[in-house]
């Protein structure tokens, strides 16, 4: 059965963790499952597994109505892979975007992330990753290939490399310019590097991130 440590034993000289079995099979069972989340343990995981338990029927109802059309219902955007309620992400669709730059990113949080700054308009792409072959992703795990076929098909005149700084970015970025180099008109920018070495752009203020993007230079340059 499965263990959880609920605190320190304050009588103890020494302070030792109190451990209590899980008196259900099927509440441990959900919470090994919430424990699967990033970032949540098994102490936070019983925790929300008692409080989805405490709710009403009603509300839990919805709570799992949401889970289930989360992923019945929502889709990867056809164009820039990005997460959308139809086939075409209303970034794609909107006359109002800058169709010809297009703006690479690692994941959809990073569209999120330069979205909230307001100073970008044109469209998106995102690789679902970076090029990393100690975590086991390689180039055909990324959407590079569509990226170069929507470059030729969309006469696209700029694209911005908005990968994190690290060096699988940095790897990221180098390869997707190499294979870039095909169309001589293109504009290969990347984001200012008002971003710190080693981060994430979910992570960076909304100020600095929009700077970032302002002020992009051509790639090679830095």
């Amino acid at each position: 059965m499965f263990n959880i440590l609920l605190g320190h034993n304050k009588a103890a000289h020494s302070p030792l963790p109190v451990i209590m079995d899980i008196p259900s099979k099927i509440l441990e069972t959900a919470v090994n499952e919430i424990a699967t989340l990033p970032g949540v343990g098994k102490r936070s995981a019983l925790r929300y597994a008692l409080h989805l338990l405490d709710t009403s029927d009603s509300d839990f109802a919805a709570f799992i109505g949401a889970l289930t059309r989360l992923k019945s219902d929502t889709h990867y955007c056809s164009r820039c892979h990005c997460i959308s309620d139809t086939p075409l992400c209303p970034i794609c669709s909107s006359p109002k975007r800058n169709q010809k730059i297009i703006c690479v990113v690692e994941n959809i949080q990073e569209v999120m992330a330069i979205e909230n700054t307001g100073r970008y308009n044109g469209l998106y792409h995102v690789l679902g990753g970076v090029i990393s072959p100690l975590d086991g992703i390689g180039i055909g795990d990324l959407t590079i290939s569509q990226l170069i076929d929507r470059v030729a098909a969309e006469q696209t005149e700029e694209v911005i490399l908005a990968l994190p700084t690290t060096m699988e970015g940095d790897t990221t970025n180098i390869y997707i310019d190499r294979q870039l180099k095909q169309f001589p008109d293109l504009k290969v920018t990347t984001i200012a590097r008002g971003i710190a070495i080693g981060d994430n752009l979910e992570y960076a203020d909304e100020i600095t991130l929009g700077r970032s993007i302002v002020n992009r230079v051509p790639f090679g340059v830095i």
